[in-house]
């Protein structure tokens, strides 16, 4: 969230806000707002976006930050010596021949609908490095050198509507500092940040007018022009010129019953919410499946707690349920309803976890084998892609790099993978400067 201090000395400054006061937009206040309304415009004109054979309109990408451990999940290996093989037993699934983790009996009963790669690999342990090369398909720091998919995506494709193209719920992942954001793009393409719908009476900060005065709307609406006051100034006049004609659009974005609408998720039934878990992880992936609906255009559902590297199974008895009911239920969901037809639905983690386990009867980061999942837009349902060894150590078959994974996304949304953009200073760099989709995935 991006807080907007104003002063607190009297009218001048601020347009006639006279004491402290605070607008949070979400990120997308006071310069970068305008700056994004105006690559909408320029995307409106076929500058911006590339539609050419897509797949896809947007894209849930349900992140398990930490790193899900393949092993108990979605590539189990019973044959494997104890300390490879851990507690769980392999379960039938609806797709002949398919078996995974016990712990996930809701997610066997769906996985025809899904594709399952078992071959992600990469060569980095290191969360924050891991997390920003998968997120963005191209390897750098830890402190991610490169935008993430969902900033891209925001570049390209701009606002629909009123409501933001990049929402994360609640939040980006963090372990250390916030990663997954907009690198050279600026702030203009960071994520919006929704918050947590679990939390009892969830409203999204400054978009509920619900019991506001008119009064009070007036004067929200005198906060958002001393933002836009401030951003002319900085802008310079080369760009005052076409400013003006985004100051309505912002004020929407800020007080529309259609972004209220798309949040509001007490709108569900109470059987539905409860089908997907009364979680933070289940009521996120439920606002995910609105937001798509509504039009956003990549939603990021930051799911994170997967990092055991002590007690793993005791955490994975309540992890492993959880995620079977959130995700079984978003599947169901975005079938029954057709969402499926223009969504992409990524499930996938930084990395894998070690094949043995360690003297804190943990599984540590492991980079070289990881599961991922895949759903909707055209992918073939009940597809097993890849391999790993027999203690799951290895890809054998197939591996899947970051970038394969990022191409496949952008490819999904009609996003030439290969195209430049832009650093401020003038630089080209190309989106991803590797990789492939992974075409098999698709019917």
């Amino acid at each position: 969230m991006l807080d907007i201090l104003f002063n607190t000395r009297p009218a001048g400054q601020c347009t006639g806000a006279t004491r402290r006061t605070f607008l949070r937009a979400g990120g997308l206040g006071m310069i970068g707002l305008p700056a994004l309304l105006r690559a909408e415009a320029k995307a409106a004109t076929g500058d911006g976006r590339s539609a050419a054979g897509a797949r896809a309109k947007s894209v849930v990408l349900v992140y398990l930050g930490g790193g899900l451990s393949h092993h108990d999940s979605f590539d189990p290996k019973p044959d494997a010596p104890d300390d490879v093989r851990g507690k769980y037993k392999p379960i039938d699934t609806v797709v002949p021949g398919l078996r995974i983790g016990e712990k996930l009996p809701l997610m066997a009963t769906v996985m025809d609908k899904i594709a399952l790669v078992r071959s992600g690999s990469h060569t980095n342990d290191h969360h924050e490095t891991a997390t920003n090369w998968v997120l963005s398909g191209r390897f750098g720091s830890a402190f991610g050198d490169y935008p993430a998919v969902g900033a891209v995506v925001a570049h390209e494709t701009g606002f629909s509507g009123t409501l933001p193209p990049y929402v994360a719920v609640p939040r980006n992942p963090s372990f250390t500092w916030e990663l997954g954001k907009s690198a050279f793009l600026g702030g203009r393409y960071e994520s919006f940040k929704a918050g947590d719908p679990n939390q009892p009476g969830y409203k999204v900060q400054d978009l509920s007018a619900d019991g506001m005065s008119p009064q009070q709307v007036d004067r929200r609406d005198t906060l958002l022009k001393a933002v836009d006051g401030l951003a002319k100034r900085v802008e310079g006049n080369d760009q005052i010129a076409t400013y003006d004609e985004f100051h309505s659009r912002a004020r929407q974005m800020v007080l529309s019953a259609e972004a209220r609408t798309a949040f509001a998720i007490e709108q569900e039934s109470e059987k539905l919410r409860d089908r997907y878990g009364r979680t933070t992880a289940g009521q996120s992936m439920l606002l995910a499946r609105r937001l798509v609906e509504a039009g956003v255009r990549f939603v990021t559902v930051n799911y994170a707690g997967w990092d055991h590297h002590a007690k793993v199974f005791e955490n994975l008895d309540r992890k492993l349920p959880e995620f079977d009911r959130g995700v079984s239920a978003l599947v169901e969901d975005m079938t029954a309803r057709g969402t499926f037809k223009d969504t992409l639905l990524v499930v996938m983690g930084e990395f894998g976890r070690t094949p043995k386990i360690n003297k804190d009867a943990g599984r540590d980061h492991w980079g070289q084998a990881g599961s991922l999942l895949f759903a909707g837009a055209g992918v073939k349902p009940g597809f097993v892609l890849g391999k790993t060894d027999k203690h799951g150590a290895y890809t054998t078959q197939r591996p899947v790099a970051p970038a394969d994974v990022a191409c496949t996304i952008l490819d999904a949304l009609g996003i030439d993978p290969r195209k430049q953009l832009y650093t401020p200073d003038g630089r080209p760099v190309e989106i991803l400067d590797k990789g492939e989709a992974v075409s098999e995935l698709f019917a």
